[in-house]
């Protein structure tokens, strides 16, 4: 019967569901059925309220984007919220209790239906202890090798994977490197892939920085910002790549803007010449600091070229603060952003070795 495998990182947002949607499409296209779910459940917004198990949203998405039916969808244990963590701190209950017999359940039901198990774990090697769902102990549990996702930016970065090795032994299956500098990719694989390999991580892949897989939309940033949307409000779809500041003066602000791509642009409301500036260049929408109304005029010129103007109430610093804890660090639940993905991994990542140890019958 096949294994399950477990998907994992050292920290938060690494990579994790876009790797699963890369490997779930190979394996599916050669005749793979794939069952997938998060055991802790890290997305728990729109999920009935209730102890009952639930399919977080990420895993909601991911099925609905490779169409795996509802079966093939495994309900979470718990959740990772304020309340339940709470819960369990005052109960002093660390252990995953009745929860993970119904998970290991569901695997033996997708066992029997020779369903190769995808399950993507916490956010990182210690997310999840209090639920007793953090990855070495499941991964300990279940018996399940671990394939590792890692953002790489110089080789400081190994001392993450070399701490996973330590706790996994044997079980760690291999990594994939991640968000790479584009231009280092052919280093990492001819002298640090070797190099790690030698180690003892064997890895299956490295993938390029994409700022299309880091950007956010407009809407998750008037959301976040508690924004005004003064117009297009149908454009709030956009792709938010990179954040511009307009607080220079106009002809340094034009020629800074040139240079820029898909930029939200935060200037103060009364810069009405650096607005303007901004909408005649590449930006996904424009956000409003301070006091005042924006011109009718901007608000016209806006909506000709179909950029949203947001209004926020928060200074300039707060603003940025804001949407720089947005941009790399929001999941991947726009269906532009899984199809790269998808393709992503199929250009960047070699699973032979991983497909020969859990004994599936497909080719790298």
């Amino acid at each position: 019967m096949p294994t399950p495998l477990l998907i994992g990182s050292c920290e938060p947002f690494s990579g994790k569901s876009a790797l699963v949607l890369g490997l779930a499409r190979q394996l599916m296209r050669q005749g793979v059925a794939v069952a997938f779910g998060k055991p802790l459940a890290t997305c728990p917004e729109g999920m009935p309220a209730g102890e009952s198990p639930a399919v977080d949203a990420d895993v909601l998405f991911i099925g609905a984007t490779l169409g795996l039916p509802p079966e093939q969808l495994i309900a979470s244990v718990d959740r990772l919220e304020p309340g339940s963590a709470h819960r369990r701190l005052l109960d002093g209950d660390l252990t995953p209790g009745a929860g993970l017999e119904t998970l290991q359940e569901h695997l033996a039901t997708a066992a029997a239906a020779d369903h190769q198990v995808l399950l993507e774990a916490a956010g990182s090697l210690s997310e999840g202890l209090l639920y007793g769902l953090s990855l070495v102990p499941l991964a300990r549990t279940l018996q399940a090798p671990v394939l590792l996702v890692h953002p790489w930016g110089d080789s400081r970065s190994v001392d993450g994977l070399l701490e996973a090795r330590c706790q996994l032994g044997d079980l760690l299956a291999g990594v994939v490197l991640n968000a790479v500098d584009p231009e280092a990719v052919p280093a990492l694989n001819g002298e640090v892939a070797p190099a790690l390999e030698r180690l003892g991580l064997p890895v299956l892949g490295v993938m390029p920085r994409s700022p299309l897989l880091r950007s956010v939309t407009v809407e998750e940033l008037a959301r976040r910002l508690e924004a005004k949307v003064l117009c297009c409000q149908e454009r709030l779809d956009l792709l938010v790549e990179t954040l511009s500041i307009g607080a220079m003066n106009v002809n340094s602000a034009m020629e800074f803007f040139r240079r820029r791509r898909n930029m939200a642009v935060v200037t103060g409301g009364d810069r009405t010449d650096i607005q303007l500036a901004a909408l005649e260049a590449s930006t996904q929408c424009l956000i409003l600091t301070g006091a005042g109304e924006p011109l009718p005029q901007l608000i016209s010129r806006a909506e000709e070229l179909e950029v949203p103007v947001l209004k926020v109430d928060h200074d300039t610093l707060t603003t940025v603060e804001v949407i720089e804890a947005a941009i790399g660090h929001v999941r991947l639940n726009e269906t532009v952003k899984a199809t790269y993905a998808i393709r992503l991994v199929e250009e960047h990542c070699r699973f032979n070795r991983l497909f020969e140890r859990l004994k599936l019958p497909v080719r790298a």
